[in-house]
């Protein structure tokens, strides 16, 4: 690789940012073997598991979502059975089956060894460091958008 290159590589933060998600990407779905569910849905459960009667909107705002994906990802869930969809007045309230209380416990252990696992290789206290940063960029981007 030419200095240039390079220097267009490792400073540019769309590149850093998308090879970053592709690798963790990678290290959770290893990590959770949650079969035909992917790691963002495990999430989706999570939140609902939390809030139990949350709305459509509620959850996009707290997953930071469009509607048409969140649809995508209830209807998923629903035909697997892991939540409800119940009609109140205009709004729609999602909760947990049993079998999304099941799963969302399996996914709690998985949190842990996904921590591990990527703590072993970056070191805890960056790890730590690097989320909130993520975080708290994503947050500044979202607010400009």
């Amino acid at each position: 690789m030419n200095n240039e290159e390079e220097q267009i590589l490792t400073h540019c933060l769309y590149f850093t940012a998308s090879r970053f998600a592709r690798n963790i990407t990678k290290l959770a779905e290893q990590t959770f073997n949650a079969g035909d569910i992917a790691p963002s849905y495990l999430y989706m459960i999570m939140i609902v598991k939390f809030h139990p009667g949350i709305t459509q909107k509620e959850l996009c705002h707290k997953l930071s979502i469009a509607p048409s994906t969140s649809t995508r990802f209830i209807d998923k869930l629903e035909k697997l059975k892991l939540v409800t969809r119940k009609a109140d007045g205009k709004q729609t309230l999602i909760s947990l089956t049993e079998e999304g209380e099941e799963v969302y416990h399996q996914f709690r252990v998985s949190l842990k060894e996904l921590y591990s696992n990527y703590s072993k290789v970056l070191g805890s206290e960056f790890s730590s460091d690097l989320s909130k940063m993520l975080h708290e960029a994503s947050n500044k981007l979202e607010r400009e958008s």
